[in-house]
């Protein structure tokens, strides 16, 4: 029986979903093989096409998930009724840096296969819209109403602090192993390295948006 990290017994279609992840994320969708994800979940070639018919309905399904995770987690952090409109941005901020820090190889594989495989591009831009408008919109309409009452500067375009706050959580993620070579930080140092980029990035931003 294959069991989760916990030590909890995985359903076949877990474990199909993690070797998955695994195979997409480390060779991405054109070097990814069927057979090699079914031999480390476990399970028998005719299994994996039972649960998931083709390569890229795996694909799909792994990459819905994520999506959905990151929108539910993001989304709800700026939802959040009673709590000023700054702690929900600085929520929302800490909430997608540690959905990166969970997922690290993520932003790096979409990329690849943006420039790789344009024709996916539209799918992913399908399930991220989802996402953006939904925040976009409100989140503007809130900025400028407490931009009105002299809470946060002027003519603040949130899909600009959206693209800061992406750029600035995604970035120590990619860059990693050359800020590590470049300012001679040890395996001992990475947490705390991250720990540390984690909340520059959420004084960097609410400094953006605070009146002074």
């Amino acid at each position: 029986m294959i069991k989760s990290k916990d030590g909890l017994p995985y359903s076949k279609e877990a474990a199909i979903l993690e070797a998955a992840e695994r195979e997409f994320l480390s060779k991405g969708f054109a070097g990814a093989r069927t057979v090699s994800i079914a031999k480390a979940a476990g399970v028998n070639h005719a299994m994996l096409h039972y649960y998931f018919r083709t390569k890229e309905h795996l694909f799909e399904r792994i990459l819905d998930e994520k999506m959905r995770i990151m929108g539910e987690s993001v989304l709800t952090a700026f939802g959040q009724p009673g709590l000023p409109l700054t702690e929900r941005i600085r929520d929302g901020i800490e909430r997608h840096f540690d959905f990166i820090a969970a997922n690290p190889d993520l932003p790096r594989f979409i990329v690849n296969e943006v420039f790789s495989c344009p024709e996916r591009y539209g799918a992913m831009q399908r399930r991220v819209a989802l996402i953006a408008h939904r925040l976009i919109y409100d989140l503007q309409q809130e900025l400028d109403t407490a931009a009105k009452g002299g809470d946060v500067v002027e003519a603040l375009d949130v899909r600009m602090l959206i693209l800061d706050i992406i750029s600035l959580n995604i970035f120590p993620f990619v860059a990693y192993p050359i800020i590590e070579s470049v300012f001679g930080y040890s395996p001992d140092d990475r947490e705390r390295f991250f720990m540390q980029r984690k909340q520059e990035n959420v004084e960097t931003i609410l400094r953006r948006i605070k009146k002074l």
